[in-house]
Parts: structure tokens; sequence; C-alpha cells
């Protein structure tokens, strides 16, 4: 049988409870609060795509280190989102927020683990291969999750609060806060698996297209959902007085859009040779998410 994004996701979490096993020791509230929110469930979109995109070009073996690595940064940058100098939230994925249940400064530090181990995690596994391949794919996710990727698109974020801001910026916002780590994930899982300068270009292309759906459908589910499909408040961009696209458009106009975006996302994967039919399923199923 044919495996669904359902099992690509289940096996990533697995992965996921064996980076950081509990230990017992002068770590161990650390390592507990690192687990807390990275077992705490999730989509695990980003590596479900760096994994599907890794298949598309030909690629066999194993790559849990970047699934898990990619995961660990993504984690870490929702505790530090939900933290009282950001956006200030009580929950994250049906459950209480990181500090919360831990305190302020043990989600902070918990979060700066994550990042620093999701990179010792890469490192050692290209280091025993001796790859370029993999130091190559690790150089792409620290550019997409540094100061000219997520963290930019942040602190842009946060800089238009309460500010009038044109369209070009929220894109380039959503473009690096958001976007930056899928398209990471897909031109990762290209590189790894010895894709083409082309088939790394279209998958990296593709990734940020679906970036910018997945941005599109949390703005609207953020003003029409409820707390207990999304697993967090609701309505929390109107309270820190963030720019959406619905600031631009109509939410029958932001599905459109998204539309749109994702019929040339799949346009992209119909010059790819190789299967790619969970790629274009997943882009459909963005849309129609209600978490």
């Amino acid at each position: 049988m044919a495996k669904t994004f359902s099992d690509y996701a289940k096996q990533v979490s697995e992965k996921l409870e064996h980076v950081f096993p509990t230990i017992a020791g002068p770590f161990e509230n650390l390592y507990k609060a690192m687990n807390y929110s990275l077992l705490a469930g999730g989509k695990r979109i980003r590596p479900v795509l760096m994994q599907l995109a890794y298949e598309a070009v030909g690629g066999k073996a194993e790559i849990d280190a970047y699934l898990c690595g990619i995961e660990m940064i993504h984690t870490y940058s929702l505790i530090h989102d939900d933290l009282p100098a950001m956006d200030d939230d009580d929950y994250r994925r049906g459950k209480l927020t990181n500090h919360k249940v831990f305190g302020e400064a043990t989600a902070i530090l918990a979060g700066d683990a994550l990042l620093n181990d999701a990179f010792c995690l890469m490192l050692e596994d290209a280091l025993k291969s001796d790859s370029m391949e993999k130091v190559r794919a690790i150089h792409v996710l620290s550019m997409a999750s540094g100061s000219a990727g997520m963290i930019g698109g942040q602190i842009l974020d946060m800089e238009s609060e309460n500010k009038a801001i044109d369209q070009d910026t929220l894109d380039l916002i959503h473009l690096n806060k958001t976007g930056a780590l899928i398209s990471a994930a897909t031109k990762m899982g290209a590189i790894l698996g010895g894709g083409s300068p082309r088939e790394v270009s279209l998958l990296e292309a593709y990734g940020k297209y679906i970036g910018k759906v997945f941005q599109i459908v949390d703005d609207i589910l953020d003003q029409t959902s409820t707390i207990e499909e999304l697993g967090k408040p609701i309505n929390s961009d109107e309270k820190n007085h963030k720019n959406t696209y619905l600031n631009f458009y109509t939410i029958e106009k932001c599905y459109e859009i998204a539309e749109e975006l994702t019929t040339k996302a799949i346009g992209l994967l119909d010059q790819i040779d190789g299967d790619t039919q969970l790629l274009k399923d997943l882009a459909q199923q963005l849309i129609m998410r209600r978490n």
C-alpha cells in the first residue's frame, strides 16, 4: 500500500522521540522542556516535505538527522514566538505553551538548545559521511533560519505591528518568517537526494509558493477557526496588531490567490520526472486545512 502524508508524519514523530531520551541528571528539566514542545504533535510539514522532495529526485538512504533537525528548528521558533516578549500566547498545539509550564527563562533556553542541537545532529551525520551535499543542505537551512531568513522575517513582523504597510512588505515578511523554512525543506531534500540543479531550483520554487499559501490560510484561520480546531488562540493577529493578508483582501479573494499559487506550484512539479504525487496532494490539502 502506498504511503500517505500521515504515514510520513508519524514516522517523523517516531524519530523525534529518540533525539532526546529522558536524561536524569543536572540538565533533566531542560530536556523535559525541549521534549515537551518537540513531541507535542504538529503536522510535521517541513520534514515530510524534505522527505518527499528527497524521494522525488531519487533519494534512497535515510536522512533522519535532517528531518529531525528542521523540525527542531521549527519547534524552537514556536517556543520563542509564544513568549511574552513576542506573541504572548498561552496555548500551542492544544497544550499550554512552554513558558507557561516551565517558566520563561527555561523556555528561552529550551529553544536555544533545540536550535543549536539541531545543527550538531546534522553536522555529526555529515562528518561521518564526508558528503558536501550534506554540508550544502545544512548551509541552506542555516541561511533560511537566520537573519536573512526566518528571524529576519520575524523582526520585520514585529516592527510592522501597529503600522500600515504595503503588500510588498507583507510578502517580504512572510517569504522569510514562514516561507524560508518551507522552501528550505524542499530544497534540502532535492540536494540531499542528488537532484540536478534544475530539480533543486524547481523544488525550492515549489516550496516558496506553498509557503505563501500556508501563511494566507493561517491568516484566514486566525479569524475563522476555533481554539479547539486550531490548537492555539484565535484572533491573535488582531490582538498583536499584526498585518495580515486580510488587511488587503477578502477571505474569498485570499482563497482565490491561494488556489492560483497552488496551481503554479503543481505546474513546477510536472517538470520533474520522479514521483511527485504526494507533493501535489499536500499542496492541495494546505488550502483546505482547518488547523
